[in-house]
């Protein structure tokens, strides 16, 4: 079974095209999205990665004990996850991963929003002598009190995890492509 999408030629209006989809489009556009899911997981996991215990608390809230196991483990499946999926490396199993963990960061950013936790005055005080946290956009933000900042931060969390955990989703259903690792060692999952 191929993990690419055909296209038979008495089906495209240009039947001509049909090699150029094939053969340049398709695996350049599966190599381009596999690419922008897995840097940016490794984007968000890098932090991770330079405190791998800082998670802790987090994944606890989730439900998943002990938290000093899972806390680096969501690090490695983000960066290490992501680099994988990114060259096209046992795609299929990471991705699917990769996704079941964007669904969960989304459904607690649904059930968990962020709301006034840091527009006490001791939150703001803390960001503003803590500013090498924000770039100097978050850092006008706080003027409002930083609700800005917090709708920025929900916002993110809410519309690219299930973004992200749909374009995981897309490869782990089907696979790295023409142009990934797993293609050229002619082993998939």
């Amino acid at each position: 079974m191929s993990t690419e999408f055909s296209n038979p030629k008495e089906r495209l209006f240009i039947p001509f095209l049909g090699p150029f989809y094939d053969g340049i489009a398709q695996p350049l556009g599966w190599l381009v999205l596999r690419l922008a899911v897995g840097v940016a997981l490794m984007h968000e996991g890098w932090p991770k990665i330079l405190a791998p215990f800082a998670q802790t608390g987090f994944v606890e809230g989730l439900g998943f004990f002990p938290g000093w196991l899972w806390s680096p483990l969501l690090a490695i499946l983000q960066f290490v996850g992501g680099f994988l999926i990114a060259i096209g490396l046992f795609t299929r199993p990471v991705a699917l991963a990769s996704a079941v963990m964007l669904a969960i960061t989304w459904w607690f950013h649904w059930t968990h929003p962020f709301g006034d936790v840091l527009l006490t005055p001791e939150g703001i005080a803390f960001l503003k002598e803590n500013s090498h946290y924000l770039t100097q956009t978050g850092l006008r933000r706080l003027a409002d009190g930083g609700a800005g900042l917090l709708a920025t931060a929900d916002a993110k969390s809410l519309t690219l995890s299930p973004l992200w955990a749909a374009g995981a989703l897309f490869f782990a259903a089907f696979g790295g492509g023409l142009l990934s690792v797993d293609r050229q060692l002619r082993r998939q999952f």
